[in-house]
């Protein structure tokens, strides 16, 4: 019974990967060891799927208890970190760079986090490339020497990438305001922005205090790691102030960009306007002489229309005068 059960972990879809980390060193390590845990002074990382049918198994299995298993295998989480008995829970929001997905659509990070290490989840097709790239950081030999190492590494990863949104999203305000004029896809995608912006000020708010949180915890960390952890708490509150400001600046610019279409729509009727005071003496002038009824001055005057005409033209002369002098041109 208990080789079926080392051999089932192994081949459940919920098991992603795991590693053990002894001295600074890292290796990784098969799911029968999970079972059959060392008494060596290292800790582990393990990394699960958490909407998989076996995952509850597999976390029960890995001695985890019904509240933190439930919490891992939650669908809608906020960032936050919780103090429980034996541990923190740390919920955190990634940025969402899969294929064909929105950024402002960040994943969710579950960590399960006690002196043995750290226990991470995940949803099926919601990879966190914050979490690839400290996966891919142990596998080159990185130094992890305990399990804050490790918290702290994960968690500057996902500022990493969130400070890469965010100067991508000044990338593009930049391009915006430098613009003398935008087409209809450059306004669909300044819209887009502002929404983006919005979206990952959501979370980034709670997560901000999340972290704080974890500070305050003063749980797994000595104080070097808690003055970094500090750190990325004051960079995090200043993307949120960062994300603040690009929605400031996308409202500014819409509000300036329908005032340039508003001062164009009415430079537009202006000119007709002014058209129409020029052109309407003269419409209401044919349309008199242009009646065929009998009476009409200058019908028998072979001069007549030489006449008509010349008046015209020094009515519009007189009108567009006027105009000038008035400056309305």
């Amino acid at each position: 019974m208990q080789d079926h059960q080392k051999s089932s972990l192994h081949q459940r879809d919920s098991f992603l990967w795991a590693y053990y980390f002894e001295q600074g060193s890292a290796r990784h390590i098969d799911p029968k060891e999970l079972q059959n845990p060392s008494q060596s002074e290292g800790f582990s990382w393990i990394h699960i799927q958490s909407d998989a049918i076996d995952a509850e198994q597999t976390m029960a299995d890995l001695g985890l208890s019904k509240s933190v298993s439930d919490s891992l295998l939650a669908l809608e989480t906020r960032p936050k970190t919780l103090q429980i008995k034996g541990g923190l829970l740390i919920y955190l929001r990634g940025i969402n760079t899969n294929p064909d997905a929105d950024p402002e659509d960040m994943v969710s990070l579950r960590l399960w986090l006690t002196e043995k290490g750290i226990v991470s989840s995940r949803r099926k097709g919601r990879k966190l490339l914050s979490v690839q790239d400290v996966k891919n950081d142990i596998e080159q030999g990185a130094k992890i020497n305990s399990v804050g190492d490790l918290l702290l590494e994960i968690i500057e990863r996902v500022v990493v990438r969130i400070s890469e949104m965010v100067d991508i999203l000044d990338e593009e305000l930049v391009a915006f305001e430098t613009s003398e004029s935008m087409d209809i896809q450059a306004r669909q995608r300044l819209s887009a922005v502002r929404r983006q912006a919005a979206a990952i000020r959501r979370y980034l708010a709670p997560q901000r205090d999340a972290l704080d949180a974890l500070y305050r915890s003063n749980q797994f960390l000595t104080s070097d790691q808690a003055f970094t952890l500090r750190e990325l708490s004051d960079r995090t509150t200043r993307y949120v102030e960062d994300l603040d400001l690009a929605r400031e600046r996308a409202l500014v610019l819409q509000d300036e960009l329908r005032n340039r279409i508003a001062e164009k729509q009415g430079m537009v009727l202006y000119v007709l306007s002014l058209v129409t005071a020029i052109f309407l003496p003269l419409s209401f002038l044919t349309g008199v002489f242009g009646m065929n009824v009998g009476g009409l001055p200058g019908i028998d005057n072979p001069e007549a229309f030489n006449v008509l005409t010349f008046s015209m033209i020094a009515l519009v002369a007189v009108l567009g005068g006027f105009m000038i002098w008035k400056r309305w041109f």
